[in-house]
């Protein structure tokens, strides 16, 4: 039996927040989409709280920021971006292009061929998010990503120094300091001063997440990545401080951050809830995390391993941590998941900041049907295909025509008789169906 101690927002309230959202974002789309980049440097003054003629930063004022950032503060983001770039080779490395003679004469293949150029988001409203660049910027660099725009919403009026520098070491080609719809607004829709994007990337808030879903079609884009979901997945072999904190840890990130806890402890469930509660009024954000805690915050107890999969997999939360004696059984058994992190020695910060793992990671239930963000993603497996006989074209041109009379494509039809009758002989009468010999 699955029980809920604890429950968020109900579905319906989720889906009127979720419909204001739309119309925002549709307006405010539609108004860059006519106007530009008036209408651009007018939503920069009203949301980022600075306007600029351009964009774009000078080189000189990206080796301004660069400047700024600690030497140790640069180690650190070098090493991080080294994580990433690594892991992103070895995935890089098992996409592989594929030729093979599937008949006699009749040649196929697939090209992996990266895309032509990428925005690349970076949420800063908050909190600074240098990791974000690593996690977009590194990893189009890697799949050979010719042209990335990175962009970032300025603080305190200013380019954040930290994300300028992580955007320029990762590999950046441009960068903007411009943040939420108007930043992948512009990118997407392009204005008279920024060239458009032929993909968007990147997490950002419910504002961005929507914007990109709507531009979706016009641009690609890697998946929805809206505000962080933590799932935590425990059982009495831990105890409730460390669930406390890996719960809070990422309901930090704002208001509508989903928490929850699965376990099959109820001890360990009640335990949690009491923790989250003394946390709460010891760590510096908890104005942000109570939020999140009490309208999307979950506590649900089960009584099996199954049900705690079965859970699991209906949540389909972004990042989840399994925090039990075998974390190799959830592991081995679940299938709707972002990320997971297994056992209590990792965890969601790991995974967000510097082990290597991609950060951008799908929300919403998305993670039913794909991954996160990763070196594939910026790349398109694009198929081929070579006839090299006479023979061989002959001989599927004859199944290609007697495929497409049953569907009544006369001119798909003629497109194979034609070959039958130029390279394997009179066969077949004009705009027929091929005999069969």
């Amino acid at each position: 039996m699955i029980t809920y101690l604890k429950s968020g927002k109900s579905a319906e309230d989720v889906a009127e927040a979720d419909a204001q959202v739309r119309r925002t974002v549709e307006d405010i789309l539609a108004d860059i989409e006519s106007r530009g980049d008036a209408a651009v440097r007018e939503l920069a003054e009203k949301f980022d709280g600075m306007t600029r003629d351009d964009f774009r930063l000078s080189p000189e004022e990206i080796e301004e920021a660069v400047s700024k950032v600690s030497k140790d503060d640069l180690d650190d983001i070098k090493f991080a971006q080294a994580q990433v770039r690594n892991f992103a080779q070895k995935q890089k490395d098992c996409l592989q292009d594929l030729e093979v003679e599937t008949l006699p004469g009749v040649v196929l293949g697939h090209k992996n061929v990266p895309v032509n150029s990428v925005g690349c988001y970076v949420p800063g409203g908050k909190y600074p998010m240098v990791a974000s660049a690593h996690m977009s910027v590194v990893t189009a660099k890697v799949a050979g990503v010719k042209r990335v725009v990175a962009s970032a919403p300025p603080q305190g009026g200013e380019p954040h120094p930290a994300i300028v520098a992580a955007m320029h070491l990762a590999g950046a080609d441009e960068i903007l300091v411009l943040g939420g719809i108007q930043a992948v607004g512009a990118m997407a829709l392009g204005t008279e001063s920024l060239k458009g994007v032929d993909m968007l990337v990147g997490p950002g808030n419910m504002f961005v997440a929507e914007a990109k879903r709507q531009l979706f079609g016009r641009v690609g884009i890697d998946l929805f990545a809206g505000p962080t979901e933590t799932l935590i997945i425990a059982d009495d072999s831990v105890d409730a401080e460390i669930c406390a904190v890996d719960l809070l840890g990422q309901a930090e990130h704002g208001p509508t951050s989903p928490a929850c806890l699965l376990t099959n402890s109820r001890a360990l469930a009640e335990a949690t809830m009491a923790e989250v509660e003394r946390q709460l009024t010891i760590i510096p954000t908890a104005d942000v995390a109570a939020d999140a805690w009490r309208d999307y915050g979950q506590v649900i107890v089960c009584d099996t391993l199954d049900e705690m999969v079965e859970e699991a997999d209906r949540l389909a939360y972004e990042h989840v941590q399994v925090m039990t004696e075998d974390p190799d059984y959830f592991l081995n058994n679940m299938t709707n998941f972002g990320a997971l992190f297994l056992g209590p020695r990792t965890n969601v910060s790991f995974g967000d900041k510097v082990i290597g793992t991609n950060h951008t990671l799908p929300t919403k239930k998305a993670a039913r049907y794909t991954g996160g963000l990763w070196v594939g993603k910026f790349m398109k497996t694009c198929t081929y295909q070579k006839v090299l006989t006479d023979e061989a074209s002959a001989m599927v041109g004859s199944y290609c025509s007697r495929l497409c009379a049953i569907e009544g494509f006369a001119g798909h039809g003629e497109q194979a008789n034609i070959r039958v009758r130029r390279y394997g002989g009179s066969n077949v009468a004009p705009y027929g169906v091929v005999a069969k010999n």
